[in-house]
């Protein structure tokens, strides 16, 4: 069924919108894909923050003028989906990825990050990413390791100083009695 005119704008302006808020952008061909496979997909990419929309090069390319995604709107060709990464960057490519092992026919065409137009290989680059929770996680470890040192080095010193640091201070004023 074809859209008409306004339509058309409301989906330019839908993936405008989404265009200027998304981290990442992978367009992947999806021809000969089943309905069941999409409708999987598109129930993966809701829960992890990822923007599915099969739609026109031609209104997907007006839709990104003006963002950071410009860079792909050349490379357009063909039935393509497109997933936009809303809440980290890696989300889209981590179920582009997962989906393309068990479906031949969803394959990637191109990646988009940060202004930068990259290959289709890249989405694995893309998957890698740690998610954010990984992220938050490997911060923590870093802004407590200088703690961390710094009791080791406070151990270290007592233990040097014979105090052993082992005896509660109760303990080591009785038997200094």
């Amino acid at each position: 069924m074809a859209l008409n005119l306004s339509q058309k704008q409301e989906v330019v302006a839908e993936l405008a919108d989404v265009a200027a808020k998304a981290h990442s952008l992978i367009a992947a061909e999806y021809a000969g894909t089943t309905v069941s496979q999409l409708t999987a997909m598109r129930k993966k990419a809701r829960e992890s923050g990822v923007f599915l929309k099969v739609v026109k090069n031609t209104l997907a390319t007006r839709a990104v003028a003006g963002t950071e995604y410009e860079c792909v709107k050349d490379v357009l060709v063909g039935p393509l989906l497109y997933a936009f990464s809303l809440e980290e960057p890696g989300a889209a490519g981590r179920l582009i990825k997962e989906f393309a092992k068990g479906n031949d026919k969803l394959q990637p065409k191109v990646v988009a990050v940060g202004g930068q137009l990259y290959p289709a290989s890249h989405v694995e680059v893309l998957a890698s990413l740690p998610t954010r929770e990984q992220a938050l996680a490997m911060l923590a470890r870093v802004l407590a390791e200088p703690a961390a040192m710094f009791a080791r080095a406070v151990k270290a010193v007592a233990d040097k100083q014979g105090g052993g640091g082992d005896q509660a201070p109760a303990e080591a004023a009785a038997e200094t009695a």
